[in-house]
């Protein structure tokens, strides 16, 4: 994939929302192909039962073990935000669990991403409420600590911008900005019919090993 244009114009809330629903049918590891493999969330796994994740980052920093401003998030949620939270990857105490999976469920949030720990496992995992993130704790957050809304995050080595389009499945997560989404599509839609024509060769037994050159 070429690099971003630095003349690329701002995309349209339409035109963001056609292309996230066209995301939705892309596989994260043929995004990630596409961004040079380079990006992508190390470490941050699903644990809900099933679904793909797509939407715009609403990041949010917290100090290790302190919930206050994912709260404070929940406050100002749009439909189709994903919340984003950069948690210094601390996984001693749950920084969300049911009940907070069904307040942003609740105001429309498109799921969570997490570099901490939640808890409630045996719930979350039986919803289809997109829950991503590093590990499960039973020990409860503190809410008293210092944070911020809105900010440039990292989320298992992945930079996430304010407004940037996040992408889960089984597979991880990726985000990438609105204004390389477009090109981006087209080179991962490219890859993703080479990949169907190989298969297709592998099962007519016609396959000649020209995926690996």
């Amino acid at each position: 994939m070429t690099a971003l244009s630095a003349t690329a114009m701002p995309v349209s809330d339409d035109k963001l929302e056609k292309l996230m629903a066209e995301f939705a049918t892309c596989a994260v590891a043929n995004v990630s192909d596409n961004l040079e493999r380079l990006r992508g969330a190390k470490g941050i796994k699903p644990f809900h039962r099933s679904g793909v994740m797509v939407g715009r980052a609403l990041t949010i920093k917290v100090v290790p073990g302190s919930n206050g401003f994912i709260h404070r998030a929940l406050d100002v949620v749009k439909p189709g935000d994903v919340l984003v939270v950069d948690g210094g990857g601390y996984v001693d105490r749950a920084l969300i669990g049911e009940i907070m999976v069904a307040i942003a469920k609740s105001r429309g949030a498109a799921g969570y991403v997490i570099d901490g720990a939640i808890r409630d496992i045996d719930n979350i995992s039986c919803n289809d409420f997109p829950v991503f993130a590093r590990d499960f704790i039973h020990l409860g957050p503190y809410k008293d600590g210092p944070g911020a809304l809105n900010v440039p995050v990292t989320i298992g080595g992945m930079m996430v911008h304010p407004g940037d389009i996040v992408l889960g499945d089984a597979d991880g997560v990726v985000a990438f900005s609105p204004e390389e989404a477009e090109d981006l599509l087209v080179c991962t839609r490219a890859q993703q019919k080479k990949e169907e024509d190989i298969l297709a060769s592998v099962a007519a037994g016609t396959y000649t090993g020209a995926y690996a050159k």
